[in-house]
């Protein structure tokens, strides 16, 4: 039985990561992020509070698991907020995936590590996982020196790059943009939404699934795991309005330019799937059909959603 250990397990990829690995026999999960456990589920895995930004913390972490397998879903990935407080950002993203690549690589760990479409510039998507990285935001330069990091140490160690994640799960801290999008619909607010971003919109259960199937086959190397769908992001938010049968004409088109956001973001982005594909089997779902799972959940009263 092989031992697993996640980081940021409280966060949106990480408790999809638990309610899946708990499934796995051959898995024995411990899961560790800031704070109190915020996942509904408490049985069949080990919840270890854990800031991965103290060096010392980890060491004892990784001296009392011992884990074959580490999953970093932990991350600073409000763009804007990385802007801003950059020491904040880089601490979390970058000193504290060296702390967590030292202590792969004393304890012989497979080391999975997410990143992000924000580490290009996005004049020239979708991209493939050998295409040059180029980041226009504090965020997406830190996520790529966090890369360069691992494709450094002498772990085994894999990258999954991934594209605006969308999700419900148990005591959300943060929303997403399909969660905003019904939410703002439903009230009857007018939307401005950007019709100069596109994106390949992935379902958290998805990314959580590319995640185990890198760490099932072992698989090395960069893989991109994403939504198949490259879509503009006003109309992924029509996409949400047409779903709950709500009113489109409340949704305003806007420039990136007028918009004065701290952060940059990369115009055209989104991924090309055919490694993952091929090497892991790979699958995402529609965003149609992303968007039905989440109803389900919520409607089930399984997942409690800001």
């Amino acid at each position: 039985m092989k031992k697993v250990l996640i980081t940021g397990s409280n966060g949106l990829l990480g408790q999809k990561l638990i309610y899946q690995l708990v499934g796995y026999p051959n898995y024995q999960l411990f899961a560790t992020s800031r704070g109190e456990n915020r996942t509904l589920l408490k049985k069949r895995y080990e919840y270890i509070p854990l800031d991965i930004t103290d060096e010392q913390e980890v060491k004892e972490t990784f001296e009392a698991v011992q884990p074959d397998i580490v999953i970093n879903a932990a991350a600073m990935t409000n763009v804007d907020a990385c802007e801003d407080d950059r020491e904040e950002c880089w601490k979390l993203n970058v000193e504290a995936v060296q702390y967590l690549v030292s202590a792969c690589e004393e304890y012989n760990a497979h080391f999975i590590h997410v990143s992000t479409d924000f580490i290009f510039d996005g004049e020239d998507g979708p991209y493939d996982e050998e295409a040059i990285p180029n980041p226009i935001s504090y965020y997406g330069e830190s996520k790529l020196a966090a890369e360069k990091i691992v494709q450094q140490s002498s772990c085994v160690w894999s990258i999954a790059r991934t594209v605006l994640v969308y999700g419900v799960v148990d005591n959300m801290s943060r929303s997403n943009i399909v969660l905003w999008a019904k939410s703002a619909l439903e009230s009857g607010k007018e939307l401005t939404v950007v019709n100069d971003q596109f994106r390949t919109p992935t379902l958290a259960e998805d990314l959580a699934h590319g995640c185990i199937l890198i760490a099932q086959k072992g698989a090395k190397g960069i893989y991109n795991i994403s939504g198949e769908e490259l879509m503009c992001v006003i109309d992924l938010v029509k996409k949400v309005a047409q779903y709950y049968e709500l009113d489109d004409s409340k949704i305003k088109p806007i420039s990136s330019s007028t918009l004065n956001q701290r952060a940059k973001r990369p115009p055209k982005t989104g991924f090309i799937l055919e490694k993952a594909k091929k090497d892991l089997g790979y699958k995402p779902s529609s965003f149609e059909e992303g968007i039905s799972i989440m109803d389900v959940q919520i409607a089930a009263g399984q997942i409690e959603s800001k």
